[in-house]
């Protein structure tokens, strides 16, 4: 199968560090993300740079240690994932291949969680039920942001986020990968900023 991500033209071009300062002061407390998502940039990381390196992504989290369905504050996870991203950057082939990477082991942890595997139960290798199903699965696995998913063809579908706190090559690294897991032959998703905090995907495939 061969999966392709296109990255959008009209995006704003921020340093990292910026980027990240920007989002962090839109968090609130009640922003938070379940503990898996911190485990798999960690696992990650381990896997690419090795345990000094991770032990480096955690601590800039401001955590010790994570449970994979608690809830942590997205501002603990946004440190965690630009600190790693900047991490597997040279390794990878940059900061924004790296969040798709990141992105996409996120999709990988909840999909072998017992909820995403009703997820995909549900879906029975449907593509559009799956997608369909995208937004509650969001609320499942965060507490903040609205998605609402239109139809433009059969194989041709958009996403809206709003109020999302991670940049946009982080979630298509999690949507192609939440096609792949349904056997789509070839993917494609295209994130478009809105905002700093919310985008459109269009999500395609053979």
């Amino acid at each position: 199968m061969t999966v392709i991500a296109f990255r959008s033209r009209e995006r704003e071009v921020l340093d990292p560090g910026c980027e990240l300062e920007r989002r962090l002061g839109l968090a609130a407390s009640e922003d938070r993300a379940r503990g898996m998502f911190f485990l798999g940039v960690l696992d990650v990381v381990r896997r690419e740079s090795g345990e000094t390196a991770a032990a480096r992504c955690l601590a800039a989290s401001g955590e010790r240690r994570f449970v994979p369905f608690f809830l942590y504050p997205v501002s603990a996870f946004l440190r965690m994932s630009f600190a790693a991203a900047e991490v597997l950057a040279p390794r990878l082939g940059g900061f924004e291949t790296a969040m798709r990477i990141i992105g996409a082991q996120a999709t990988h942890d909840f999909l072998d969680s017992v909820v995403g595997r009703s997820f995909l139960m549900l879906a029975a290798g449907d593509p559009r039920r799956l997608i369909n199903n995208l937004p509650s699965g969001y609320r499942t696995a965060v507490t903040y942001g609205e998605r609402h998913v239109t139809w433009t063809s059969a194989h041709e579908g958009c996403i809206n986020v709003f109020r999302d706190f991670m940049p946009h090559t982080y979630h298509e690294g999690v949507l192609l990968a939440v096609l792949q897991a349904v056997g789509t032959r070839v993917a494609r998703v295209r994130g478009r900023p809105l905002s700093l905090l919310d985008c459109e995907y269009v999500m395609s495939w053979a």
